[in-house]
């Protein structure tokens, strides 16, 4: 329920992350690997090299850190008073294990966002927004997001271009300027 009046705002909001295919209606695995596959092409159109590169984020539910993502709610988002109060509450106040009819004690948790809650996915999204911004810096670099799964990719007409990501990420050289009919 807390979700459905949050969620327009949030997608509404200009640093909403649009790149981000999970958890949207009408988008999914499809639409990331789509987008992904019309950056290639069109490069390939161009006569340029593209990179990809794949990052996963390990456990990146349970790394969100809650005092960040509270701020970012309200400075980046708006969310504020009420739907903000609420929000600090439903990841502050419900910290415990249950095991059966048996229910552990409160513990305090400074990371990470409920397991497999409705709000969570949501929530995750707006802690990761920042990522448009900071790949926004970087000429001929686009992305694609679904989850936790972020995909960079670096289009250059010129090999200097590509041969500074592989000094930053190196990869087998047999696989660096091969390129395929398409």
């Amino acid at each position: 329920m807390a979700r459905r009046p949050m969620r327009p705002h949030i997608e509404s909001c200009a640093n909403f992350n649009r790149y981000q295919s999970a958890y949207r209606r009408g988008h999914s695995t499809e639409t990331t690997l789509l987008r992904i596959l019309d950056d290639v092409y069109h490069a390939a159109e161009n006569h340029s090299r593209s990179l990809l590169l794949q990052l996963d984020l390990p456990a990146a539910f349970d790394a969100l850190d809650k005092p960040t993502l509270l701020r970012r709610l309200d400075h980046t988002f708006g969310v504020r008073d009420t739907s903000h109060k609420w929000v600090d509450s439903y990841l502050n106040e419900r910290q415990y294990l249950r095991v059966g009819d048996r229910v552990s004690a409160s513990v305090s948790c400074h990371y990470g966002v409920p397991q497999g809650s409705v709000l969570g996915p949501l929530l995750f999204t707006i802690c990761t927004s920042p990522t448009v911004s900071v790949i926004a810096h970087f000429r001929n670099v686009h992305h694609a997001q679904y989850a936790d799964d972020t995909q960079t990719i670096h289009r250059s007409q010129h090999w200097q271009g590509t041969q500074r990501h592989q000094r930053l990420f190196p990869v087998r050289p047999s696989l660096v300027g091969r390129q395929r009919a398409v």
